[in-house]
């Protein structure tokens, strides 16, 4: 099973248990970190999610990550998480729903001379994320766009 199928087979598992729990599945990552693979499952709920919700659905997915279809996979460590304050946003609904929002964009190289550019979410299209920052308008092509973060400043 690759990375992707791994992913995708963990959020069909685990979408009913978070809706019965009121919390929404936000990512699924099945990645090496250091030595070791981590299946991280990310959760959202309106207002805020806590570690008791991360547990519940720890609780009853792991068993069924017993079964013969993940026999294949390397050893792993399953992780439930919160998306956090600065949730990283992948997808379009995740886009869709900060229009208007402070991100910050990692780029793979730089590109005017900086590896970041922080401004205001202005449109997702296609992968290409558009920001206006300092009066200015600027879209970001998606092979230039390594991580797209919220930006909180406290």
């Amino acid at each position: 099973m690759t990375a992707k199928e791994v992913c995708k087979r963990v959020w069909e598992i685990s979408e009913p248990f978070a809706r019965e729990m009121g919390v929404t599945l936000w990512d699924v990552t099945f990645e090496k970190e250091g030595g070791q693979y981590m299946l991280t499952i990310t959760i959202d709920r309106d207002g805020h999610t806590d570690i008791d919700d991360c547990e519940k659905l720890s609780r009853a997915v792991d068993p069924l990550l017993d079964e013969k279809e993940f026999a294949s996979l390397p050893p792993y460590t399953l992780c439930v998480s919160s998306a956090g304050l600065t949730r990283r946003l992948k997808r379009p609904e995740h886009f869709a729903a900060f229009l208007g929002s402070e991100v910050e964009v990692k780029f793979y190289r730089p590109i005017d001379g900086s590896k970041t550019a922080v401004g205001t979410l202005r449109a997702y299209e296609d992968g290409c994320v558009t920001l206006e920052a300092d009066g200015r308008v600027t879209v970001y092509e998606p092979k230039d766009i390594a991580a797209v973060r919220l930006s909180v400043t406290i």
